[in-house]
């Protein structure tokens, strides 16, 4: 969210988004809801299968039962069972229907043990027969599906009693592990205090940890468990030789220099992990994978190799945003990802925008944009990229009409996992029409940025925070006039339930500009608007502004602007997500609140793997005369 038009970004960002294609299912009062694919990519409802592929076709009905345990077993083992989950889909053959009741019994068995039932039964049988007592292959008829029955008796839930760590982890304290006597001994919890210490011992510099022992003694008579692990830490190593394989394009010294992985420094799996990370984020490989070999070599270090494949160089793509009252966005662009053989990128593009606007008068009131970007990274420094591009725009937002042509370049540092320092230069053009009349500016920007980046997932946040702040400097030489603009917004995330279903999502942001003289002397589109799908919504785009007083929009000098979401999972796929937004913009250069204006509604959003698929319904609380009554948005992505 920056209400503010930048002139770097102007209508390109605005069309980044790709928006796949929307259907609408309806369903008969009363019938089944169908299963739904879109694209190949399996939505909703139960998937169909492919009988054809099925040589002897062999449906089963599944009676489940449970007895002992607590209110929730049932439901967990069923949700487990295999039988139960698959009972719509036939197997192939009589055999299929023992050979998946016997994979069923295993699956359960380890889910009692998952909640700490060690002394728990389970019986299958299938069309009346133990599957124990069932020999050779089986013969169950075809005039009627299998029956097939599960029974589940619980008993008692185990605690734990002696746990006893040697080794390496005698000095870990068990309680830390969750390993604590009177508490319910899940297996899952043996499991993660296992991998917990060999984590632990390997972050120390033991690339060798491993697990000796790991042993676990059920006591019926009294339903406790008795835990022994024993792990070997093995030595301290320091990393050695850094070799790499794979690819044929990039320069294998660009490669070991951008990991940042250095000879001599402490074996780390973190490292190695944030190494990998870092050169799948250029996007120039397919896969890369980092290893350390078996053993210390005749220096005592470990020999690590990085692993790549190269990836498609040249692409292509298109994307698309819409909405009710801005319109409709399309963009196109092609690239390269190695230019000279230190995964350099270029990148051209283009694209349109309000397309079929509400407030649409033509061709004439249409956002145009295209550009050409290269990048390099690690220049100077690893952690280093550096940024040159050439965009030209033309915005017809309601509130000005402006071309423009900027350059710049910019210098991004990584400082750690988590901030980004950028700093940069742009010289830019505009032509612009808007409230006060017609100008020309020629300005030239110094901008500085810091970044800090906690999410856990960039599309889908659940935990963490996202600030982004940002000084310009400015000094336009037509109208001698120097001015300097300040930006900050911020976002955080809160998450509660199982399986994170429940997000509250918080965002802030305020900006001032001083300097300048007079407002109409601060080029319009540098200028703080508010409004549109990433601002507030069910406001038409950069429209809420200090007006004059026939009600053209002027820009302002300061904003104030806020968003609180509330993204409740219904289904493991699906969310819903109320929402309010508010900003204040103010020709003074400090929020005086008198003009506050603010959205509400409802969106639904569909979880991916690329993303969630996100729909928001919005209406103005204080519309303004002659503004839109609501506003529909799609994209990918959440909100913020």
């Amino acid at each position: 969210m920056v209400p503010r038009s930048k002139r770097q970004s102007s209508g390109i960002s605005r069309a980044l988004k790709l928006l796949p294609a929307i259907s609408v299912a309806i369903f008969a009062a009363g019938g089944e809801a169908q299963a739904f694919s879109l694209f190949g990519i399996h939505l909703w409802g139960e998937e169909e299968v492919d009988i054809s592929t099925i040589q002897d076709p062999v449906h089963y009905t599944v009676t489940f039962s449970v007895t002992g345990g607590d209110s929730e077993l049932e439901s967990f083992l069923r949700n487990r069972s295999a039988l139960v989950s698959d009972e719509r889909q036939p197997v192939d053959g009589d055999l299929g229907v023992l050979v998946k009741a016997r994979d069923d019994l295993q699956i359960l068995v380890g889910s009692l043990f998952e909640k700490a039932y060690y002394g728990g039964l389970v019986n299958i049988t299938v069309n009346g027969q133990s599957i124990e007592d069932i020999v050779g292959l089986p013969n169950f008829g075809r005039e009627d599906p299998v029956p097939v029955n599960v029974s589940i008796e619980a008993g008692p839930m185990f605690t734990f009693a002696r746990v006893n760590l040697e080794g390496a982890p005698a000095s870990f304290n068990p309680a830390k592990l969750d390993l604590v006597a009177g508490k319910p001994a899940y297996s899952t919890t043996i499991l993660a205090a296992a991998r917990e210490i060999t984590t632990e011992l390997k972050d120390q510099g033991h690339p060798f940890a491993t697990i000796t022992r790991r042993e676990v003694i059920a006591d019926h008579a009294n339903s406790t468990v008795d835990v022994d692990i024993r792990a070997d830490d093995g030595p301290v190593a320091d990393l050695g030789q850094i070799a790499v394989k794979g690819s044929e394009a990039v320069e294998p010294d660009f490669i070991r220099r951008y990991s940042r992985l250095k000879p001599g420094e402490q074996y780390s799996p973190e490292q190695l992990t944030a190494a990998a990370n870092r050169l799948r984020s250029l996007n120039t490989f397919d896969s890369v994978t980092i290893t350390t070999a078996s053993a210390l070599d005749d220096d005592g270090q470990l020999p690590t190799t990085i692993t790549v494949r190269d990836g498609k160089f040249r692409y292509y793509g298109f994307g698309a945003t819409v909405s009710s009252i801005d319109g409709l966005g399309l963009e196109g662009y092609w690239g390269h990802r190695n230019l000279f053989g230190q995964a350099e990128g270029l990148r051209l593009e283009a694209g349109v925008s309000r397309i079929g606007a509400s407030d649409d008068y033509g061709v004439n009131s249409l956002d145009l944009a295209g550009g050409i970007t290269f990048t390099k990274p690690g220049l100077f420094h690893p952690s280093g990229m550096f940024t040159a591009s050439l965009l030209t725009a033309t915005e017809n937002p309601d509130a000005y009409n402006a071309k423009s042509v900027a350059g710049s370049v910019s210098y991004t540092y990584e400082q750690n996992e988590y901030n980004t320092i950028s700093a940069g230069l742009t010289l830019d053009y505009s032509h612009i029409k808007d409230a006060f009349g017609t100008e020309d500016y020629l300005t030239f920007s110094a901008p500085i940025g810091f970044d800090r980046d906690t999410r856990n997932d960039p599309l889908n946040p659940t935990e963490g925070i996202y600030l982004i702040t940002t000084a310009e400097p400015s000094y336009d030489f037509l109208g001698g006039n120097f001015f300097t603009s300040f930006d900050a917004v911020g976002s955080t995330y809160f998450s509660a339930g199982e399986d994170d279903r429940f997000t509250l999502a918080a965002r802030v942001g305020a900006g001032t500009i001083v300097g300048g003289g007079d407002l109409k002397d601060i080029p319009a589109n540098d200028r703080f608007y508010a409004g549109g799908g990433g601002s507030v919504r069910g406001y038409a785009y950069k429209s809420i502004s200090p007006r004059l007083a026939n009600g053209d929009e002027t820009g302002g000098r300061s904003y104030v602007e806020a968003t609180l979401e509330a993204r409740i999972g219904v289904t493991e796929n699906i969310q819903v997500v109320p929402f309010i937004d508010a900003a204040d913009v103010s020709a003074d250069q400090f929020p005086d609140f008198s003009d506050i204006r603010a959205g509400a509604g409802i969106g639904v959003r569909y979880l991916t793997g690329f993303g969630p698929i996100r729909l928001d319904v919005a209406v103005p609380l204080d519309r303004y005369p002659g503004g839109d009554h609501y506003g529909i948005y799609a994209g990918i992505g959440q909100s913020f």
